[in-house]
């Protein structure tokens, strides 16, 4: 489904991405791992085609997306319930307005009867139906990440998930609460693609892992040789499991 052919990508001067390649179907649980600036948030700006790369090409679905317009990009992101780190919700709109926000743009012949229920559903979907008349503000932090998700799901029907850091700033049940989650949308052959710091979360939900270090990938495979990879940066980030294992 998403094919990432030599592609280099530039913030300013800055070199983030330097010839990466790599293909994921829309069925696998993929993580992304790497530390901050290494490039993780930019591959799913890449997928969406929020930014284009300096060189190198991006296939969905066999098309080559690299140069569409925006217009032509809006059926491309159909395929994917994007979660980005902000949640980026409205803190002026109560949880029913944020997650009707979308069923409006997306659906305009939705009475809004239609509408509530369809608000209800996606709520209850991600565990949050009580909250439905709570302002942001009231919400704990795994709270709004789930209706950031609902929100996402009001969009569109995906093929595929994106994730960026949906467990980072949570405390430890809220983050195995939201893995749970992931895992829950992820059946009917659908797959996500995650990027995060957090390796421990990484392992309770995906089955491939990629490692991006200086821009480049380092490693991809399974979890087995994640474990076993003599590769120093990741020698560091899993010292994180062998903590939480050791207390």
């Amino acid at each position: 489904m998403i094919i990432f052919d030599n592609v280099w990508f530039n913030y300013g001067s800055h070199q983030i991405l330097k010839d990466i390649s790599f293909s994921v179907n829309s069925n696998e649980r993929v993580t992304v791992l790497g530390g901050s600036g290494e490039g993780k948030t930019t591959i799913l700006r890449l997928i969406l085609g929020l930014v284009k790369p300096d060189s190198g090409k991006i296939f969905i679905n066999g098309e080559d997306i690299t140069d569409k317009t925006e217009d032509e990009l809006r059926q491309v992101r159909m395929n994917f319930s994007i979660v980005f780190q902000e949640g980026a919700l409205f803190d002026s709109l109560n949880v029913k307005e944020n997650v009707a926000f979308c069923l409006r743009e997306y659906n305009k012949t939705m009475s809004e009867d239609e509408l509530d229920s369809k608000v209800r559903e996606l709520l209850r979907i991600v565990g949050v139906e009580d909250a439905i008349e709570l302002m942001i503000e009231e919400l704990s932090g795994g709270m709004q990440r789930r209706v950031a998700i609902a929100r996402s799901l009001a969009a569109s029907e995906p093929k595929m998930f994106l994730y960026d850091e949906p467990t980072s700033g949570l405390d430890p049940i809220n983050a195995d609460n939201i893995c749970k989650l992931i895992l829950e949308l992820s059946q009917k052959e659908r797959g996500f693609i995650i990027v995060t710091h957090k390796v421990f979360d990484a392992l309770k939900v995906a089955d491939r892992f990629i490692f991006l270090k200086d821009g480049e990938v380092v490693f991809d495979g399974n979890k087995e040789k994640l474990v076993k990879a003599d590769i120093p940066d990741i020698k560091l980030f899993m010292e994180e499991l062998d903590f939480k294992i050791s207390i």
